[in-house]
């Protein structure tokens, strides 16, 4: 019997995503795609830098450290538009850093998206616009990686440290349209009328989900993966926040109801090994202190192209 994805979570990444590779992709941008064959393949031994989603990866894979190796609860898999002739140096990469990473797809320039369901992705993170939309409209958590300061690449611990925005992350975007169709009053009314509604899910509760069913099994220890909700929301429209997140059933270890301030030296506090949001106003200052991804939701991004 081969071996089973389903019950574990996993992870894909773009080659991007783990490593430094934006030079790289400068030359594929200016000089086109055979001029960046040949670049990697005379680079083929050339060491590469980490990346914003690295810090994140190498906590992840120590989860396993805690099962045995047949009961491994992590899967990290490399998904990327090389081609399989320069797929060599970041794989020889991975082997330099010692990540516990066997599986890879080299799709020469097709879109990787395709590809998630097979591999029963849970969250996949992508330097990639396009992929990033793909993978969300297909059902997966999917979010488009920031570049960051090397200062950030270096975990502050072993313990795995995820952050999450709120409206359109890990609920339903209904509640931010509201907000951006008539502003912040309507916004306000809108949740205490809706204060016993639970949200519906957005596009990375099930991802939520998926962690807290690993934070399950150590109830008699401390996890090794901590969460926190990092809102802009503040009293009294954090209630429908709490409430839902009762009646999902699931746990966040903290949460921070900001009321409109500055989320990233919360986040740095925190510690965030990644911090999921959808907004650049809040992406561009939380980048320069810990590793951030942007969830691109569709209709949002329709909205402030059309308003």
């Amino acid at each position: 019997m081969g071996y089973n994805l389903q019950n574990k979570l996993v992870v894909a990444v773009s080659s991007r995503a783990l490593f430094d590779l934006e030079a790289e992709n400068k030359v594929f941008e200016e000089k086109g795609l055979d001029h960046y064959y040949e670049y990697q393949l005379e680079n083929e031994h050339k060491p590469l830098s980490k990346g914003t989603g690295y810090r994140l990866v190498e906590n992840l894979l120590k989860i396993n450290s805690f099962f045995p190796s047949d009961e491994k609860q992590v899967e990290v898999i490399v998904l990327s538009k090389n081609n399989a002739a320069t797929s060599l140096r970041i794989t020889n990469a991975i082997k330099e850093c010692n990540l516990d990473i066997s599986r890879s797809g080299w799709t020469s320039g097709n879109d990787i998206s395709n590809y998630l369901k097979a591999f029963k992705v849970d969250l996949f993170l992508s330097a990639n616009d396009a992929d990033v939309i793909n993978a969300i409209k297909s059902g997966v958590a999917a979010a488009k990686i920031l570049p960051s300061h090397e200062s950030v690449h270096n975990s502050l611990g072993d313990q795995v440290r995820i952050a999450f925005d709120g409206d359109a992350v890990l609920f339903s975007e209904e509640s931010e349209l509201v907000y951006k169709e008539h502003g912040l009053e309507a916004f306000i009314e809108h949740e205490k009328n809706n204060m016993h509604n639970p949200m519906e899910q957005g596009p990375f509760a099930k991802f939520l989900f998926t962690i807290s069913n690993i934070q399950s099994k150590f109830k008699d220890q401390e996890s090794p993966i901590r969460t926190a909700l990092v809102t802009a929301r503040g009293a009294p429209t954090h209630e429908r926040v709490i409430k839902t997140l009762n009646a999902w059933g699931v746990r966040i270890d903290e949460a921070f109801f900001l009321g409109g301030t500055d989320k990233y030296e919360v986040l740095e506090a925190f510690g965030a090994d990644i911090f999921f949001d959808d907004q650049d106003v809040h992406l561009d200052l939380s980048s320069s202190v810990v590793p951030s991804a942007k969830v691109i939701h569709e209709s949002i991004e329709a909205y402030g192209r059309n308003h």
